[in-house]
């Protein structure tokens, strides 16, 4: 049984958890272990949880058992016991006897990994009946080889971050009724997807854009510029993941020609390491990315790591079948542009001139330089999507052409 210490500013409050870091810097690893536990941090901190420490440890590759050494997990568990720390928080997934190695070291502290986390944050932020479904989907996959005693029945779910999802009582009567509830799941996301693609099949012969990105980049705040919408935007990981579509209307590049009609959708963010059967679960939502006629790659300028994001999205994108499809990058937040040494620029940095003369334009055409808060450069963002529209379907920008209309 996991005993939990709960620590509560006030009765009617939300329950504090306090979470260590852990990972593993691997011999000849490219990027340091310390960037990918910054991001790690983000999530604990988009979960609610509170990050205390993090412990680091420098290996061939993770231990079998308990995937740091034996020194370190007791270093660990000691600071876990003084700080009452409630979680545990993986950069790597674990296998289930890993888990339970470490639970036994830590008996106080739940163990997650960096999936777990993940699901659990789609499950918070999980808002329509097919992001529910996609996103049960996944935790169930996910929890079938790991019911370990932890959650006392399916339907009584333990509280707390990591804690929203399948739970268990007897190993085989659960493991039945989580495979049952697979199938059951996975043939209503089918039906969903029925739906889904006879809508996607009316729009035929229209113009269509996705946006696509790093989680956290700014999609949300770009769709709403472009589509004068309302759509959820918070400074957080995964903050919104069900894709959005909107009708707009954007200047001809010949302003004797009327506007072009897009049909612009948003999509669920990418993160590194993001998880195969969440991939997997959200393709659904994901294809309005692989029926676009243009990709509209969103990244973070601002972020030191942003070329590490754009790999790690480039590389979703070839796995759910369209890293071939016609692309756009928007360069967003200039306005909080670090340079090379990391310090933080801001207005004072490079100008637009000097972003669209840079290395980073010249290695990523076709791009355009844009502040989505500040609204710098919108009208270059709106010709240029358009152009590449035109161009993808073979339309002179001097050529009348149809208008599509639903």
């Amino acid at each position: 049984m996991v005993i939990l210490k709960q620590k509560t500013l006030h009765s009617n409050h939300k329950k504090i958890e306090y979470a260590v870091i852990i990972g593993v810097q691997l011999q000849g690893q490219a990027i340091h272990i310390n960037e990918y536990l910054d991001e790690l941090e983000q999530l604990a901190r988009t979960s609610g949880a509170i990050p205390k420490k993090r412990f680091i440890q420098n290996l061939d590759h993770p231990h079998p058992k308990t995937y740091v050494g034996k020194g370190k997990i007791e270093e660990i568990a000691e600071y876990c016991k003084s700080h009452e720390i409630d979680m545990a928080l993986f950069d790597d997934e674990l296998s289930p006897a890993q888990v339970r190695n470490i639970e036994n070291a830590l008996p106080e502290t739940k163990v997650l990994s960096r999936t777990h986390l993940i699901l659990d944050i789609f499950a918070n932020n999980a808002r329509t009946g097919q992001a529910k479904t996609q996103v049960e989907l996944a935790q169930s996959i996910f929890m079938l080889p790991r019911l370990t005693g932890l959650w006392t029945h399916l339907s009584k779910q333990k509280g707390g971050i990591g804690m929203k999802g399948p739970g268990e009582t007897e190993i085989e009567t659960d493991r039945r009724a989580l495979r049952n509830r697979i199938s059951l799941l996975s043939e209503k996301l089918k039906h969903i997807e029925k739906i889904g693609l006879t809508q996607r099949a009316s729009r035929k012969g229209e113009f269509r854009a996705a946006l696509v990105g790093y989680t956290n980049v700014g999609k949300s705040t770009v769709m709403n510029l472009l589509s004068r919408s309302d759509v959820l935007v918070e400074n957080k990981l995964f903050a919104t993941l069900d894709s959005t579509v909107r009708k707009i209307a954007l200047p001809h590049p010949n302003e004797m020609k009327a506007p072009v009609m897009v049909l612009l959708s948003d999509t669920v963010g990418f993160i590194r390491k993001l998880p195969t059967l969440l991939v997997e679960s959200f393709k659904s939502t994901l294809s309005e990315a692989i029926e676009a006629d243009l990709l509209i790659h969103v990244v973070d300028i601002s972020n030191p790591n942003f070329e590490a994001q754009m790999l790690s999205v480039k590389e979703t994108l070839y796995a759910i079948g369209c890293g071939h499809k016609p692309e756009i990058i928007i360069f967003n937040k200039i306005d909080a542009y670090r340079d090379t040494d990391e310090f933080f620029v801001g207005q004072t940095g490079l100008n637009l001139e000097q972003f669209e003369q840079s290395w980073i334009m010249k290695e990523n055409a076709p791009a355009v330089f844009i502040s989505a808060t500040e609204r710098n450069n919108i009208d270059a963002l709106r010709k240029i999507v358009v152009e590449q529209l035109l161009h993808i379907k073979g339309i002179s920008v001097d050529n009348d052409y149809e208008i599509p209309y639903e």
